[in-house]
This record gives structure tokens, C-alpha cells and sequence, in this order.
């Protein structure tokens, strides 16, 4: 008997989809923010704690291990990814506890400094390379500021170079951190990557109160936080119906008062029924048209209409001319 051989064509056999590639990573934080940052252990173990030596944009920086070693996907990180350098070693833990005092020193004279040019800057954070090669200076300012003078003489002070960048009064609450009203720490000194558009719409659609004081954060501009939930909130509204809006329920006609998008439910004033709104299920309501009006309005005795004809007299044509 002969062997049934089967012939499989390879582009009509289903492909498996191919397996997302991982990276082993570490987190580390830099100075006292709390947001991690992945960087490639270069096959070395790490622990939460270890100081380590890192390669970023702006050269070798001193870190603080976050996040041990861990395996993340492609997704989650930034090509390239940048090494560590290496642990850190006494040398380098003597160096970034010198660079601090050195930026607790110019925290101290730039205000002065400042005032000598009559310059109106509000120092928000000071910075020292790691390799002592710069010092950056972070400022808020309402105007812009000719500070050639200031920078020339910070530079005969500190003997390097110097940097003055002003920042806007979002990123003076990331780098100063804080607890907001929610209890928790600041969300753009934690985890923001960046500053999101937020309007006023969002806290509308959320049925926040639009006072000025509970919707903006600690900076003054309205919360990062409103952003987060939009999204589900413009779904949910969907098939909402719109406050003020005419409705069937279950007790009668009624008048739309409150929406709830998240768990679909409003409240309606009863027309017939004078009592405290009724909370209904979107389910469980019918939209109905608002009556129009369209009837002439009554006469009132002895009134008269717009158009009525003007009374005539016994043999008169009616339009006041003699026969």
C-alpha cells in the first residue's frame, strides 16, 4: 500500500503571531523626583537603593536605583535605551554630595545677585552637572528678562558655566513637588511624562463645580486630573440626555436636573408632582418633544386683534367712504 504524503504550502499555513520583545531594565530617579526613568543594566544586578552612575542626554548622571531589574515590553520604553555606566563608587557619592552644596550656594546668591540688576526673577530650583561642567539656574519671570549681566557675573563666581532658563509656572510645581488637594503628591512631580491639554470643558462634562479654586491645582492652572477620565466621560454622555431635556418616566412627564454619565442614571423633576427630583435610569426614560405653541392667542373681551376690520356703519362699505 503505498505512503500518503501530504504537501503543506507554508503561505497558506497560518502564521503565529510573532512574540513582543522584552528588555531587561532598571528605574532610577534623579535628585529628589520621584519619576523613574528605564535605563540597561548591561547584564548587572541591581537593587532598589544603589547609587549608579548613568549615561543621559546631557552626559553621566548620579541616580538612585527605583526599580530592580525587570523584563518590560518594547512599548514601554524609549529607543535607544541608554546603559548604566556603573555602580557608584565612594568618588562619585563624595562628588554629587559637593555638587549639592554648591547648588544650596547659588540658591542662596541668585536672588541677591538678581536684585543688584533689578531684575525681577523668582529662582525656582538650582542644578550642577554631575561633572561639574555647568550650573543651571531655573527661574519663573512674568516678562522676559535680559540677564547677559547676571549670567557673566555668576560665571566669575562659580568658575563655570552658567545656564538661565525660565520655565513656566507648571514646571516650577513639577520641580518643587507638593501634595495637592487630593492628599497625594503632585502627579507631574511623580509620573507625567508631560503636560496635557486640559479645558474647562472636561470639568463640565464631569459635573465639577466650575469655581475657579476647586478644579485648578496648586499652580494655579486647572488639573492635570481632569484629563484622565475625559475620555470615558464623552463616551458615557453619549447616551445622555441633556439637562433641561423633556421626558417620559414611570410617575409621569418630567424635567431633566442632573446627569450622571458613569453610572447612567439623572434626575428628573416631575411636572404633575410637586416633591424633590426622582434619580431614573436612562433605560428606563423616554425623550419627549416640548409642546409648541402655535395657537392664536384668546380675545379678551372688548380687545382688539391685530388685522380686524374696522366696524361699519348700516349701508357703509366698510372701508369709511360714503356711498
Amino acid at each position: 500500500m503505498a505512503e500518503e504524503i501530504h504537501v503543506t504550502n507554508d503561505e497558506e499555513a497560518p502564521k503565529k503571531p510573532a512574540a513582543p520583545r522584552t528588555f531587561t531594565v532598571i528605574g532610577v530617579t534623579f535628585r529628589d523626583n520621584a519619576k523613574s526613568y528605564y535605563f540597561d543594566p548591561k547584564g548587572r544586578v541591581y537593587r532598589v537603593g544603589d547609587k549608579v552612575i548613568v549615561d543621559t542626554a546631557r552626559g553621566a548622571e548620579f541616580g538612585t536605583v527605583s526599580i530592580a531589574n525587570r523584563e518590560v515590553a518594547e512599548t514601554e520604553i524609549v529607543s535607544p535605551l541608554r546603559p548604566v555606566l556603573r555602580a557608584a563608587l565612594k568618588d562619585d557619592i563624595a562628588r554629587y554630595e559637593h555638587n549639592r552644596k554648591i547648588e544650596a550656594d547659588a540658591a542662596a546668591i541668585f536672588p541677591k545677585k538678581a536684585a543688584e540688576y533689578s531684575l525681577e526673577m523668582k529662582l525656582a530650583d538650582v542644578e550642577c552637572a554631575f561633572d561639574n561642567s555647568k550650573l543651571i539656574f531655573y527661574f519663573t519671570a512674568e516678562n522676559r528678562v535680559d540677564f547677559r549681566e547676571l549670567v557673566r557675573d555668576l560665571a566669575g563666581m562659580f568658575h563655570t558655566r552658567i545656564e538661565l532658563r525660565q520655565i513656566g509656572i507648571r514646571d516650577e510645581a513639577k520641580m518643587l513637588g507638593g501634595i495637592g488637594p487630593c492628599g497625594r503628591p503632585y502627579c507631574c512631580s511623580t509620573f507625567l511624562t508631560d503636560f496635557g491639554q486640559v479645558s474647562i470643558k472636561m470639568a463640565k462634562e464631569q459635573n465639577f463645580s466650575l469655581n475657579s479654586t476647586k478644579i485648578s491645582g496648586c499652580c494655579g492652572r486647572l488639573m492635570c486630573c481632569l484629563r484622565y477620565e475625559h475620555e470615558t466621560y464623552e463616551e458615557a454622555q453619549k447616551t445622555m440626555p441633556k439637562m433641561g431635556a423633556l421626558v417620559m418616566t414611570e410617575n409621569g412627564p418630567g424635567t431633566v436636573v442632573e446627569t450622571r454619565p458613569l453610572s447612567q442614571t439623572v434626575k428628573v423633576r416631575l411636572t404633575e408632582k410637586q416633591e424633590p427630583p426622582k434619580t431614573y435610569s436612562v433605560t428606563d426614560i423616554a425623550p419627549m418633544k416640548k409642546p409648541q405653541n402655535n395657537k392664536p392667542a384668546e380675545k379678551k373681551p372688548g380687545e382688539k386683534k391685530q388685522g380686524d376690520k374696522k366696524p361699519t356703519a348700516p349701508g357703509g362699505t366698510g372701508n369709511g367712504d360714503k356711498e
